[in-house]
């Protein structure tokens, strides 16, 4: 089983290559005559290139290509670098890097809509690509830069959607946007044409500016009106209700948008005259102001294109709030038309998006178009995420220190080798003093030269004492630093738990009017720090139970008054940080819920027996609510009463690796408790060895590990199982599920997992525990679906990728296995087995992508694998280890690899060892330069694609 995918790879080597590049420019921009960052440049944007050749990423292998090119011109002195040239080939590079990274999508669509940018990259780049073939008369002049070839390229694209033979083109990525964060391009300031929808009078980016202010005072706006609800002449809510409704009709008169102009208009002049004391705010006025709220928000949630059209749908509705809000400003006139008076309502906002809509929503979310309808929504709001300035400073400092601490590094170095010339005095005066011994003389000299070797020996050990206290040292600031570094960057991941829950009190103020109730909405912890993925999956289950509370839990106000309690009913939704969980509670003093009654409804729907029922607990009775279709409601309505909303809740805190659970006291009140990881983007785990490979399980998905004696095994029907607390649990061969080959151990004891589905417990048989670890989650390609039984990867401490197992996916298989009768023993020891000696090879590439692919490919046809990154690390490796064979790429740094093949098959030892150079040159005078050089084989990388690579080892080493 794959760890990572090839494009995965791909994707990492472009921006380890991108790292590179931008620190060689950096240092071009300057001195641009620098040899040594000439070649490692050029070697970067190399290596980009043949990884996407591989890839077949045509777009990419162009523009790497033409950044290969101009980095050669440089090297060959056909050009010296500008500054202007090098903030070109910067600006390219941090291009390629969001191409590779839109490769994992929809490449085609992303490069059509930065066509615009991406054709001023490449006609400003091949000006001096050109030279490296001397055809610099036919392009661009050598000075010009990115900027003076706008005109160029913006008639061409004007021709071009004249004509219509090519798609019209798109403005610049904004800034905003993810994959342009890093970029600041010197085309950053150019405009372009705009597209023939555009507004031909408002900017789009000004539009975006006023849906930030919109949605900022339509908060205010709501919290304000609903305060008037409980005092109406709070003269603080109408100062800030008659600023929010100034400030957005101002926005709203820089992008033209008149009707929101003289809407807001009338609602400061309502405000205003309520803080005159003028007319007194009831409640149906207020249901009108909320409503003038709901249309303007709704203007959020309307693109640019259909901004205009949905003006003029929504202009009678704009027009008729208006005047309504006009008229309570005259009381005379209102009064004698209230009864009367009727409302257009606007076409629908979904401005509940916690209400009705949601649940809909929810409960189809297995099916396939509402999955891509939320995922581009999603990824549209996705592309700016806020960020206090506060936070980001934090983070800037930390880089700024992280910065710091790795200049460390070299003097460390150079002091290194300082010991190095020091330890080789030591061995030059023990080899004189070697040769004085095996001449049999012990004189004064040999005397001397003993002591002179004693007292270098002692002033290397405290040279090296101190600097392994200095690296000691070192260590500490940098775990400091990358911990603090690693918070801060979560921290910026939070928001406000309060920026989740703040429709809830408009909502149940809605709901409570509708259902004749008095129910007032309590937040606690307003500023706790929510995990922003957790606080969206938080909604519809929120939602859910506030909505049932208001409808089912909450008595009508007569009903409160005749058992002794106060007319209004409350509900407190709290959340904190506990125990390093997410606490989340939502509590009503309502009626609470009839246990007898539920237990009868258990019974009804043949959940369970009537003995059966009669044991359960109260705890065990309530978790009845949380299976789908269950509900305790007597009737169904629009608002509750389906048993949808509490499988959803359920479901989602599994989800994330959480639990709810339900308590209720008759006459009290009901109340449910969330327990939730305070981020989704690390993960506690258990780290398991299964087939010789590490795999992660969630800690919150565990139930228990122990370890269990082959004896302590029961065998029914073929099926094994152990008892653990008086409970019979069946036993499970990790390798099956996972389909691993099985690795024959002969312990006493088996090393057991427990997980579960609710109720169904399975011990997985793994080969041993390696530890607990916090993993820092990374998302599978989006191309590859669903991976059975497998939920995310993440990386160790030392780089390798591992596997996180999706514990519920992996119970279902379990399930299908069982079903199927193909489960496999697990208490099975077998004689030993002589074990094949696998051939062992080397593979030296400095491509990520090109090593991991040669690798996964000899790995799995048996052989044992090492890699190494340079020609210089291969042959260090290649004098300390026994290796079968040697595969080597060519261009690399530090020792290349003809050098490496000389090197090899001029070693007294090494010389018989065969060597298959794999490199992206194919020209013929390549092939016998590396044949020169002593190599067996001079294979080109497309190779990987048929039998050619797999042959030639099977010839040199055999199978």
């Amino acid at each position: 089983m794959n760890t990572y995918s090839k494009l995965e790879l791909f994707c990492r080597e472009v921006e380890v290559q991108v790292g590179v590049l931008t620190e060689s420019l950096s240092v071009l921009k300057t001195q641009p005559l620098s040899i040594v960052e000439l070649n490692r440049s050029s070697q970067a944007a190399h290596a980009i290139l043949g990884a996407a050749r591989l890839m077949k990423l045509e777009a990419i292998v162009e523009l790497a290509n033409l950044i290969h090119q101009s980095l050669l011109a440089a090297q060959n002195k056909a050009v010296t670098l500008s500054p202007e040239q090098v903030e070109n080939l910067l600006y390219a590079s941090r291009f390629l890097l969001n191409m590779s990274k839109a490769a994992t999508g929809d490449l085609d669509q992303w490069l059509n809509e930065h066509s615009w940018s991406l054709a001023i990259i490449q006609t400003a780049l091949r000006a001096t690509a050109a030279l490296n073939h001397g055809l610099s008369s036919n392009h661009l002049s050598v000075g010009q830069s990115v900027e003076a070839t706008v005109d160029q390229v913006t008639a061409s694209h004007r021709i071009a959607a004249s004509t219509s033979s090519l798609p019209s083109t798109s403005s610049l990525p904004s800034e905003a946007t993810v994959d342009q964060a890093k970029s600041e391009p010197p085309i950053a300031l150019i405009e372009a044409p705009k597209s023939p929808e555009a507004s031909p009078s408002v900017d789009a980016s000004m539009l975006d500016l006023f849906r930030l202010e919109a949605e900022a005072q339509v908060v205010i706006l709501n919290d304000g009106i609903l305060a008037l609800e409980n005092n109406a002449q709070s003269g603080q809510a109408l100062e800030t209700l008659m600023r929010a409704a100034h400030s957005l009709k101002g926005a709203a008169r820089i992008v033209l948008l008149d009707a929101i102009v003289n809407l807001a208009h009338v609602m400061e002049d309502c405000f205003v005259a309520a803080q005159q004391n003028r007319i007194t705010l009831n409640p149906d006025n207020v249901d009108v102001l909320l409503q003038a709220v709901d249309l303007i928000q709704g203007i959020s949630q309307v693109s640019n294109s259909e901004l205009s059209q949905w003006l003029k749908r929504n202009h009678s509705a704009f027009e008729s709030i208006r005047s309504t809000i006009a008229e309570i400003l005259d009381p005379t006139v209102q009064a004698a038309q209230s009864s009367q008076k009727t409302l257009i309502k606007p076409e629908r906002l979904d401005r509940e998006p916690n209400t009705e809509e949601a649940l809909h929503l929810l409960e189809a979310n297995r099916s396939k178009q509402s999955a891509t309808v939320e995922q581009s929504e999603q990824a549209i709001q996705d592309r700016v995420v806020r960020v206090s300035a506060e936070n980001l400073n934090r983070i800037m400092g930390l880089a700024g220190e992280s910065l710091i601490e790795a200049n460390w590094l070299q003097p460390y170095a150079d002091s290194m080798m300082l010991l190095k010339r020091r330890l080789g005095e030591l061995s030059r005066s023990l080899e004189q003093l070697q040769t004085s011994l095996d001449r049999g003389i012990y004189d004064q000299e040999s005397r001397e030269r003993l002591h002179e070797a004693r007292q270098r020996e002692q002033e290397c050990f405290g040279f090296l004492g101190d600097r392994l206290t200095e690296l000691e040292l070192y260590a500490q600031r940098t775990a400091n630093l990358s911990d603090r570094l690693y918070r801060e960057v979560i921290s910026s991941n939070m928001r406000p738990f309060n920026d989740g829950v703040q429709g809830f009190p408009r909502m149940i103020r809605d709901l409570a009017r509708k259902l004749n109730k008095k129910v007032k909405l309590e937040i606690i912890g307003k500023s706790t720090p929510v995990d922003r993925d957790i606080l969206k999956k938080l909604e519809a289950p929120l939602t859910h139970i506030l909505r049932n509370a208001t409808d089912h839990g909450i008595e009508s106000p007569e009903e409160r008054i005749a058992v002794g309690k106060p007319a209004e009913g409350t509900i407190r939704l709290e959340s904190l940080h506990r125990g390093g969980m997410l606490a989340i509670t939502i509590a009503d003093d309502g009626k609470g819920i009839n246990l007898e009654q539920l237990r009868q409804k258990v019974i009804q729907k043949n959940l369970a027996t009537s003995e059966m029922a009669a044991q359960l607990s109260d705890s065990e009775l309530l978790e009845f609510l949380f299976l789908p279709g269950f509900s305790t409601a007597k009737q169904v309505t629009e608002i509750s009463g389906r048993g949808v909303g509490l499988d959803i809740a359920k479901s989602m805190a599994q989800e994330v690796g959480g639990t709810v659970r339900a308590m209720s006291q008759v006459g009290k009140g009901t109340s449910f408790h969330f327990q939730l990881p305070l981020t989704l983007s690390v993960v506690r785990t258990l780290l398991v060895e299964i087939s010789g490979k590490p795999y992660a399980i969630p800690l919150a998905r565990i139930d228990q590990i122990v370890r269990v004696e082959r004896s302590q095994i029961s065998d029914v029907e073929n099926r094994e199982y152990f008892t653990l607390n008086q409970q019979h649990i069946g036993l499970v061969a990790a390798h099956q599920i996972l389909e691993l080959p099985e690795l024959m151990s002969q312990d006493a004891a088996l090393s057991v997992v427990v997980v579960s589905d609710q109720s169904r417990p399975y011990g997985l048989v793994v080969d041993k525990f390696l530890g607990e670890r916090d993993l820092v989650v990374r998302p599978l390609d989006p191309r590859l679906g669903k991976v059975r039984d497998i939920s995310a990867t993440s990386l160790l401490a030392d780089g390798t990728p591992i596997l996180i197992v999706d514990v519920a996916d992996m119970v279902r298989s379990i399930d299908m296995l069982l079903n199927s009768g193909q489960l496999a023993r697990v208490n099975s020891l077998e004689a030993d087995v002589p074990l094949e000696k696998h051939k062992r090879i080397l593979v030296v590439d400095d491509s990520i992508t090109v090593r991991e692919m040669e690798r996964k490919l000899l790995e799995n046809r048996g052989y044992t694998v090492d890699v190494a990154v340079n020609g210089a690390e291969g042959w260090n490796a290649i004098r300390t280890n026994q290796y079968d064979l040697v595969i080597s790429d060519i261009d690399m740094p530090q020792m290349n690899g003809i050098e490496l093949v000389k090197h090899i098959k001029n070693h007294s030892r090494l010389h018989s060892l065969p060597v298959i150079i794999v490199s992206y040159r194919d020209r013929p005078e390549d092939r016998i330069q590396g044949l020169e050089a002593g190599a067996d084989y001079y294979l080109t990388k497309s190779s990987f694609h048929d039998d050619g690579l797999i042959d030639a080892v099977v010839s040199l080493v055999g199978r």
